[in-house]
């Protein structure tokens, strides 16, 4: 062995050690990991907004995520959906309307660059309708500017088009509060104005196909029925609706372990007359003090509010990122983490049935408690971890069964629902944001084939109906689209190890094309890197600043399809040469997505699991070769 290769093993050997005890040093005592999960100011808005709605908000937290939020301030006066990304004029009125709230003056300098900035990009008329909603509740905007979701939506069957199992999870639970809330149209005075902020109403832009102009239509009829004194069905879809928010609140009171679905739902319940000391309401209340991290700023101490907590998930990729980097799964950090995985398996039936009757729970949600809406993407990484701990036991098996069940009839897997492809909801009013249903993904249906595959169910029919679903929505350009994670790299970094996984040889025309799509998007620093930009404009796809998470995912495609190569290899020195001392690599991009161009989100785990991953891999390559090299030599 030459001299140069010695150093250079030696240098992929110290790289994967200093990763995997950084790794090892942040597992909780019970087994779990889960590291702190950003988005953006949104959250510190919203839950400002719901405790001056309800009237209990609390000057010292008030203060510290006021100071947070300034912060956050870019240059210009706007704050934006993620790092170094444009300004963004909702979140720019929401974090302006939180401050004045928490006193500052509309005349201060940061403010005034705020006011300057809204007004040069259309007004609050420009905002989203969840903006706007916020202002309406709020007293700052007209409820009149604000499209109906009429409470009667709830009264439909499942079969009828707009029940609300037609959205997506994540969406149905703002709309079923929000309609609630629409109907009472209350306002809470915060004691200034957004006059001088208000914009155009006229100058926003309006769909042009004929079904969404028709909807625009019949909410002017929906308006006008908004304010008849009697409405037939109201009072009844009103109960439905509080039945329907009551029975999802879980046991540590959160709806769904999302944090911006706690405050739709609490300040519906608020709304129909529950008080803030109803277990319901105190419940969730509390929960919202979960997602709260504490930071020192230079001005004094401060909180910014996670949007959720990921533990499943983290907790699944590190196993999978240790055992890829070769520990023994005898390691009693695996063997907290495996029995602790055990006890979130969720066996309960929630929302996920209404089109899969008859199929047995046994799945994974993202969260430390969400018993309504287990994933596939948390239980493919789950099953896989599992299987790698204790083989196929029961729990393994149930969620095989059950993962391989939520498959929908085109051969794609989504996120959280089956068939959930509903076209007709997209085109209503209320609907200009972001993703509102939840269709087949590649990279969930990737990770889906390749837990499947690992399985043993290479040749099963429902494997080969997934495998030919990610070969239809394969993009021109050889590479996949990332729907939960950012964005091409993301897609294609899935898709690859699950082909390869499913029997898909390496010279297949699909990898051929997306190992040059990878090659051909390499940094020439030797990284990977994309903007969430790619999602709205296609020069930013496959471009962006490299990061240590998405230079994983590319490797981990390179390698799955082809082994060494020097794309590889320089990929390999770039995580080498970036790497922290103490094994970690800084990444303050956010290269994981909630909605497309809606919600971007920063795991702080990804930059620590994936490389993990990538060099624990890279390192096996070597091995296998120098194992038959020595093979070779015998014979």
């Amino acid at each position: 062995m030459s001299p140069d290769k010695i150093e250079w093993e030696s240098a992929v050997a110290d790289a994967l050690r200093r990763s995997l005890d950084h790794l090892l040093g942040l597992q909780s005592p019970e087994g779990w990991w889960c590291q702190p999960l950003a988005t953006c100011a949104i959250n510190e808005s919203g839950d400002l907004f719901l405790r001056e709605f309800l009237g209990i908000r609390d000057e010292t937290k008030a203060a510290e995520l006021a100071r947070w939020l300034r912060s956050q301030q870019r240059s210009d006066g706007t704050w934006a959906k993620y790092h170094a990304g444009p300004g963004d004029l909702s979140t720019t009125v929401t974090v302006y309307v939180a401050l004045r709230i928490c006193g500052d003056s509309a005349d201060e300098p940061h403010l005034l660059r705020t006011a300057s900035w809204i007004r040069d990009n259309g007004g609050v008329a420009q905002a989203s309708v969840i903006t706007r909603f916020w202002l309406a509740m709020l007293g700052l905007w007209s409820w009149d500017d604000i499209p109906v979701l009429p409470p009667e939506l709830t009264l439909l069957p499942t079969w009828a088009p707009l029940n609300i199992y037609s959205w997506a999870n994540w969406t149905r639970h703002i709309v079923v509060p929000l309609a609630v809330i629409g109907h009472f149209r209350p306002v809470h005075s915060v004691g200034f104005t957004l006059t001088d902020l208000a914009g155009d109403v006229s100058t926003r832009q309006r769909p042009t196909d004929l079904v969404s102009r028709a909807f625009y239509g019949a909410d002017y009829l929906l308006q006008a029925y908004q304010r008849l004194p009697l409405k037939p069905l109201r009072q009844t879809a009103l109960r439905r609706a509080e039945q329907w928010i009551i029975e999802r609140q879980d046991s540590d009171g959160s709806w769904a372990g999302v944090q911006q679905l706690n405050l739709y739902s609490i300040a519906a319940l608020s709304v129909l007359g529950l008080p803030v000391d109803h277990p319901v309401m105190a419940a969730g209340l509390r929960n919202l003090d979960t997602y709260v991290v504490h930071e020192e700023t230079p001005h004094g101490p401060a909180q910014w509010i996670q949007m959720m907590q990921g533990p499943v998930w983290d907790t699944g990729l590190s196993v999978l990122a240790l055992t890829d980097a070769g520990m023994d799964t005898d390691h009693p950090a695996l063997k907290r983490a495996g029995e602790w995985l055990l006890t979130q398996e969720v066996r309960t039936v929630g929302d996920w049935a209404k089109r899969r009757p008859g199929l047995t729970p046994g799945g994974w949600s993202f969260e430390f408690v969400n018993s309504y809406y287990p994933d596939l993407d948390d239980t493919s990484v789950v099953v896989r971890a599992l299987t790698r701990l204790h083989g196929s036991d029961s729990a393994v098996q149930r969620g095989v069964a059950w993962g391989a069940g939520m498959q929908s009839r085109d051969g794609g897997w989504a996120a959280f629902d089956a068939d959930n492809t509903e076209t007709l909801v997209k085109r209503l009013p209320f609907n200009e944001f972001a993703d509102v249903t939840d269709p087949p993904s590649a990279d969930v249906t990737a990770h889906m084939v390749e837990m499947l595959a690992e399985h043993g169910e290479r040749h099963a029919d429902r494997v080969d109906h997934g495998v030919r679903w990610l070969l239809d929505h394969q993009e021109a350009d050889g590479s996949w689209f990332g729907r939960w994670g950012v964005n091409y790299v993301y897609g294609t970094g899935a898709v690859v190890p699950a082909l390869v996984a499913a029997g898909l040889p390496a010279k297949h025309n699909a990898i051929q094309r997306a190992v040059h799509w990878l090659e051909e998007h390499q940094n020439s620093d030797g990284g990977w890197g994309e903007d969430p930009l790619s999602y709205v404009d296609p020069k930013w796809i496959g471009s962006g600043t490299s990061t240590a998470s998405q230079t994983a995912w590319a490797l981990l495609a390179l390698i799955a399809a082809s082994g060494r190569s020097p794309a590889v290899d320089r990929g390999i020195d770039w995580l080498i040469q970036t790497q922290r001392a103490d094994g970690g690599w800084d990444e303050p991009q956010f290269t994981g997505t909630g909605l497309p161009d809606g919600v971007y989100i920063h795991y702080s785990s990804y930059s620590i699991v994936f490389p993990l991953s990538a060099l624990g891999r890279y390192q096996a390559l070597g091995a296998a070769t120098e194992s038959g090299d020595s093979a070779e030599r015998e014979r």
